[in-house]
């Protein structure tokens, strides 16, 4: 998996997922120092909040990190301009097309990759010029497609040229050789760094990580077309019921309003949303970022040992 550490600049070919409300400067400074590439997820941060965040990493590390974009966002502008102030080398992309930012960030030499569901938008991100692409499967936490990992990594690295990182629940080190078998340069995990001793979630949302295994959580937003994996609670219940019923969008927007921060920062395990995805069945301990790094080298060199004296 040299090509995407050659591309990054980082030791290790592992991208932390940008997790709304969790990925913030402790777990992505820890991350990209440990040899990994650690991602602000900017998500409803403004300018000022994001150049805070980017500063607070680089007080961390000097080694490679990258902030993610949720291109819908209003003020995606501004989060760009602050990104390339700040020299920030990659930016991984989400909710939309970077289309209009590409040139800009590539003439400030940052790095573009953006997360797919498919093939077809893999194809038309391939044609925008991006760096590489990150192929998300179903199986991961927060807003996901309708394909999962293996199905989707395998058909996109046929379908394109550029370097491709694979997500969705991947959480050890043979998961990695399994998906570099497949053709993958590099992954990328969300829920195994979210139960990280840097991790911001308190101890109510850390507790039901740790217990959960991988028939655990539920998909709400499929009736409307976005779909978003967590853990369930009285929350996801009285959403999945409203949905077929026929709710309206207005209402349950009006629902989740808020859900993530509240799960995150209020520790509210029953109307928070506690975003997770399948890989969480074999994580039950919270560990440094650091330990998990080295350990999933460990697994990923030992995976390869045995496959190769089998």
């Amino acid at each position: 998996m040299d090509k995407i550490c050659q591309l990054l600049g980082i030791e290790y070919p592992i991208i932390q997922g940008a997790m709304a409300n969790v990925s913030r400067y402790q777990l992505v400074g820890a991350v990209s120092e440990a040899g990994g590439l650690g991602v602000i997820a900017s998500g409803g941060m403004s300018a000022d909040e994001l150049r805070r965040q980017i500063q607070e990493v680089k007080k961390m590390t000097r080694k490679p990190f990258a902030v993610n974009l949720m291109l819908q966002m209003k003020n995606i502008e501004e989060l760009v301009e602050v990104i390339i102030e700040e020299g920030v080398p990659v930016v991984t992309t989400g909710a939309g097309t970077p289309k209009n930012f590409i040139s800009a960030l590539h003439q400030a030499n940052v790095k573009v990759l953006p997360v797919i569901p498919n093939v077809k938008i893999a194809k038309k991100m391939e044609a925008l010029g991006v760096d590489a692409i990150i192929a998300e499967g179903q199986e991961a936490g927060g807003h996901i497609g309708q394909v999962s990992t293996l199905p989707l990594v395998r058909q996109v690295i046929r379908s394109v040229d550029v370097p491709i990182v694979a997500a969705g629940g991947i959480f050890d080190g043979a998961g990695m050789l399994a998906v570099e078998a497949l053709g993958a340069s590099g992954v990328q995990m969300g829920s195994l760094f979210l139960s990280s001793k840097e991790s911001p979630i308190k101890e109510g949302f850390r507790n039901l990580v740790l217990q959960a295994d991988e028939t655990t959580t539920v998909v709400t937003g499929r009736r409307l077309g976005h779909p978003v994996r967590v853990l369930p609670n009285k929350m996801t219940e009285k959403y999945i019921r409203l949905e077929y019923e026929g709710a309206s969008d207005e209402d349950l927007m009006k629902l989740a309003e808020g859900a993530m921060r509240r799960a995150v920062y209020e520790d509210d395990v029953e109307e928070g949303s506690l975003m997770c995805g399948q890989s969480i069945g074999l994580i039950t301990e919270s560990q440094s970022v650091d330990a998990i790094i080295q350990k999933l080298m460990e697994e990923y060199r030992q995976a390869r040992l045995k496959l190769i004296n089998q």
